[in-house]
């Protein structure tokens, strides 16, 4: 098989599949959209995901003012029509019942009759039923599959405590580390890296293109000990370790809230990297865009006893970003790069142990930074700002003096059951447990939980390796007399984890 990466969509991947509804911007401009809503061939490796239709319909106005808070480009009328399709979709379901209860009851009289006339009475009786049966289901395929598409296109709903707003409007939670130091150009980090023979661009320019870059001696080093601390602290935690695939199907992606291209661009552009086949019958594979995705797949399709929850592991993997449509200050160097190491934590856990969970995530992040030395803040995202599976997220920022800007290292995301209802991931309650909880916000009725409800799902950055050798280089950089980059001074918690000596690294 023959296959080449490619930043657009794969023209070879047309499968008589069921048809997942591409999820429109994550961080979409437009509330309101008249385009039709792309759909994608994927595999079918999982049942259809099994969203809440009586809840979307019964909040129409909250998901509607959530949708508009958050920017998310629903098709016109999208809520209304869930609605109105999911009552379609039940009164065709008990018309079919019915009918195919009325022509169970044919089959037993048939083989009651014996009379030749009215046996043949009741054989064209019965195929009008089977005739009425099969129009039926045409029809209830065709609600449910538009009911689906629609429903997967409305975003998650928000923590009351998010604020509402573009990035502006981020509210400090806290802050740690050092004074921040004076923002300054000779702190840049290419040109240090430059000077110090630990980056090269230009060889990451020529092999593969603008934003690819080479780690050399120290820098490659630094990558190693970041990983490898990072990780001890999360093994500390008490997070499974576990190394990631990083290709996996566009249909895994997709359920986990990744948009494989940016609809509000015209033409739309690519955000991942798609791997075209020659063999018409493969499934559509993507590089990750993080190891959330494979780790989130990991689980899917499994139903776990509620006693093993939570479920924490923490996965090492490549990161590849088209990053298409991004310029200015923001592409420089490393800090928006195509491919990066990447430390991620995931946690699967109780539908009432997600807001805990979010703390003890936040928790190890801020234990894994303070170790660094850097100044870092803690912020609150606001609602323009959350991925289409984020109930609420915090960001961590550091001080990156060379850019003269705080820099996002890190996140956290609560995606309460998004992410499992269309992964499947469920877990069986135990007997001890009420089988009721209070309902979500946009409920507006109570309704009793089942005792194999879906999971939430939470995930977490431990080290996004670029943008910390970013914050390390521009804070730690020591120069000479001349003002020329003579060496970096780098946090002792590395040093167990380094190897080999250096003449440019002075440990504090």
């Amino acid at each position: 098989m023959s296959s080449s990466l490619s930043p657009s969509l794969s023209h070879c991947c047309q499968r008589q599949r069921f048809k997942f509804v591409l999820q429109h911007g994550l961080k979409g401009s437009r509330f309101l959209s008249k385009k039709a809503p792309e759909v994608l061939p994927v595999t079918a490796v999982l049942p259809k995901p099994r969203l809440d239709y009586r809840a979307i319909s019964e909040s129409i106005v909250y998901k509607s003012h959530n949708a508009f808070n958050r920017k998310a480009p629903l098709p016109i009328g999208a809520l209304q029509l869930v609605a109105r399709h999911y009552d379609e979709q039940k009164e065709l379901s008990s018309k079919l019942g019915l009918k195919r209860h009325a022509r169970s009851n044919l089959g037993e009289k048939i083989r009651k009759i014996k009379g030749p006339i009215e046996k043949q009475a009741v054989l064209e009786e019965a195929k009008i039923l089977k005739v009425e049966v099969a129009e039926l289901e045409q029809k209830l395929v065709a609600v449910e599959d538009n009911l689906l598409g629609l429903a997967l296109q409305i975003p998650n709903d928000t923590h009351s405590d998010a604020p509402i707003g573009p990035e502006e409007a981020a509210v400090v939670l806290s802050t740690h580390g050092p004074d921040p130091i004076v923002a300054s150009g000779d702190r840049d980090h290419m040109d240090i890296g430059r000077a110090l023979g630990i980056l090269d661009f230009e060889a990451g320019a020529t092999v593969t293109g603008s934003s690819w870059y080479y780690l050399l001696g120290e820098a490659a080093l630094l990558e190693m000990a970041l990983t490898n601390y990072a990780l001890s602290i999360a093994l500390k935690h008490g997070f499974r370790f576990v190394t990631t695939p990083d290709v996996v199907r566009a249909d895994i992606a997709l359920r986990c809230g990744f948009q494989p291209r940016d609809q509000n661009a015209d033409p739309p552009v690519s955000q991942m990297y798609h791997i075209a086949s020659s063999n018409h019958s493969h499934p559509e594979l993507v590089l990750c865009g993080t190891a959330e995705i494979p780790l989130g797949g990991m689980f899917a399709n499994h139903i776990f006893a509620e006693q093993a929850l939570p479920l924490k592991v923490v996965g090492l993997g490549r990161s590849f970003r088209a990053e298409a449509g991004a310029r200015g200050a923001d592409t420089r160097g490393l800090y928006r790069v195509h491919q990066f190491s990447k430390l991620e934590l995931f946690v699967v856990c109780g539908e009432d142990a997600s807001k805990q969970a979010m703390e003890e995530l936040r928790s190890v992040q801020t234990e894994i930074f303070e170790g660094l030395n850097f100044p870092f803040r803690v912020l609150d995202m606001p609602t323009e700002e959350l991925g289409a599976s984020a109930y609420r997220k915090y960001d961590m920022e550091a001080w990156m003096p060379g850019r003269g800007s705080w820099g996002e290292i890190s996140s956290t995301s609560n995606c309460t059951d998004y992410q499992a209802r269309r992964l499947h991931i469920r877990y069986r309650r135990s007997s001890s447990t009420p089988n009721h909880t209070p309902p979500s916000p946009s409920s507006t009725s109570t309704q009793s939980t089942p005792a194999i409800p879906f999971a939430h799902t939470l995930n977490g950055t431990a080290a996004a390796i670029p943008r910390l050798i970013v914050a390390l280089i521009e804070n730690g950089v020591r120069f000479d007399e001349e003002g020329k980059p003579v060496g970096l001074d780098l946090p002792s918690t590395l040093k167990p984890f380094w190897h080999g000596t250096s003449s440019i690294i002075r440990w504090t």
